[in-house]
């Protein structure tokens, strides 16, 4: 990278346009995770993978919550939450928006391939990491600059100028299946910089060396929850990390059990243009679009002034599973059996 792209990465928020349009970023960022996850979470054997299907759910409802912070925040400085828009679902394998070149997020059945990109994706941020506005390293800088643009606008304009949006606008929801997580409203710097700290902490540890997310397990009482980079350590492991455990011991607890034969063997980054139009697995690959896009289209109505639809949106998006095992059922050569496509279509 030369000397003016890095400038331009680095380049801080300093203007309200700026920082809605990072925010909407941040929105597009949070979705671009739930298209892997799920894939993944599909694949599993739920009987023999108990422990993986814990965490992998998990993960992927605790990104919906970010997601729904997000919007959030973009809603409380003014802006307008976009989730049904073109290029919002891009073929796989596809970068992170706006994130560094050298990640790709791929559909792929869980196992090896899928934790080593889940935790290149969930990497906390390196010690003195510099905000990054543009072609972030890690999620966490990205975050970092938000919260930056976010003091520096409230000092500069006055808070009343930046927190202009509706507050009828905010969405509220919690817990979540799965999640001890909540969906909290944001009305001025203080609650923003919380809604933060919760994306951040739950996908790379609070302070930014602990391996916990400040949250209770909600499936081992008895634990502390970890962040969403060292809940995929403890399945690459095969142990759960426990109290006085570090990211530099790694986790010293009891085992995880985790059967990587106990996973469906799906086809990686299938596309609709690899069935002819018509056939089995090309329709109930459509099927199975049009029902996520619908849901994109529920959770932008959400975030646009029917805060009520959330609720049933989240659910609705539990419903998705019959369609992607009735898909998966399907057998699509090689031994390999057929697997959604996320993709816009017409």
């Amino acid at each position: 990278m030369d000397q003016q792209e890095r400038t331009a990465v680095l380049a801080p928020i300093r203007t309200l346009e700026s920082l809605r349009e990072h925010l909407q970023w941040a929105i597009e960022l949070e979705h671009a995770t739930l298209p892997p996850y799920l894939y993944a979470l599909y694949s599993l054997d739920e009987a023999r993978n108990p422990d993986a299907v814990q965490a992998v759910a998990g993960v992927f409802v605790e990104e919906m919550i970010h997601l729904a912070l997000a919007a959030n925040l973009l809603n409380a400085v003014g802006g307008k939450p976009r989730l049904d828009k073109p290029g919002i679902l891009p073929p796989h394998p596809r970068r992170l928006p706006h994130g560094d070149r050298d990640l790709e997020l791929s559909l792929v059945p869980f196992g090896p391939e899928a934790l080593e990109m889940f935790l290149r994706l969930e990497r906390p941020a390196p010690p003195g990491g510099p905000a990054e506005t543009d072609r972030y390293e890690t999620i966490g800088q990205f975050y970092s600059a938000i919260e930056d643009g976010l003091r520096y606008l409230c000092t500069e304009l006055g808070a009343e100028a930046v927190f202009s949006g509706d507050p009828a606008r905010q969405v509220s929801a919690g817990p979540f299946r799965h999640s001890g997580g909540h969906v909290a409203a944001v009305k001025d710097l203080e609650s923003a910089l919380t809604a933060l700290e919760e994306i951040v902490d739950e996908g790379e540890g609070t302070a930014r060396g602990e391996v916990w997310d400040g949250d209770q397990d909600i499936f081992h009482p008895d634990h502390d929850e970890v962040a969403h980079y060292y809940r995929f350590q403890e399945l690459k492991v095969g142990r759960r990390y426990q109290r006085g455990d570090t990211p530099q011991s790694g986790p010293t607890g009891e085992a995880v059990r985790v059967d990587f034969e106990g996973v469906r063997p799906l086809r990686h980054n299938p596309r609709l243009a690899d069935h002819a139009v018509g056939t089995p697995i090309r329709v109930a690959q459509e099927d199975f679009n049009e029902t996520y896009r619908a849901l994109l289209r529920q959770l932008e109505e959400a975030f646009n002034g029917r805060p009520e639809l959330l609720g049933a949106a989240t659910r609705a998006m539990y419903g998705l599973k019959a369609k992607a095992v009735a898909l998966m059922e399907l057998p699509d050569g090689d031994g390999l059996f057929a697997g959604p496509t996320f993709e816009q279509q017409p």
